[in-house]
């Protein structure tokens, strides 16, 4: 299974906001260079990432900027606003109710589904912004 790159996108462009703060205007075409992404992609996510409330956009000269503390923005925040789905996992709605695999198959395995997607929203609650840059900062070498 793999998920589309919207999250490590949208968490990478966070951390070059954190980074560069006060460094370098902070635009669509700077974030596209360090992403290596088309800047419409990065102003789409940036879109999104302001309707959650974590980043502010100033259109022309602004930039952007964290809209909140990092130790405040989780990867769960991060997530929901740029896969704004409720259920990681769409269950097909009509299976066969005359086949014994249809009959039971939601029974069977919904609950496990739903296990699995609250053990990975716990774990993205888990970790906060301000934890990835602290990562970072003790990987970086100057």
């Amino acid at each position: 299974m793999q998920f589309s790159s919207r999250l490590p996108i949208a968490v990478h462009i966070l951390l070059c906001i954190r980074q560069f703060d006060g460094v370098y205007k902070i635009t669509s075409n700077f974030l596209a260079s360090s992403v290596n992404v088309n800047p419409v992609i990065i102003r789409k996510t940036l879109g999104q990432l302001k309707a959650a409330g974590l980043v502010t956009v100033e259109a022309g000269v602004g930039g952007a900027s964290l809209a909140k503390a990092p130790e405040d923005i989780t990867l769960l925040d991060i997530f929901y606003a740029v896969e704004p789905q409720e259920e990681l996992f769409h269950f097909h709605e009509n299976p066969n109710p005359n086949c014994p695999v249809g009959k039971n198959v939601h029974a069977v395995l919904d609950d496990k589904l739903h296990s699995v997607q609250k053990a990975m929203t716990d774990q993205l609650a888990a970790i906060t912004l301000q934890s990835l840059i602290d990562d970072m900062n003790a990987r970086t070498v100057d």
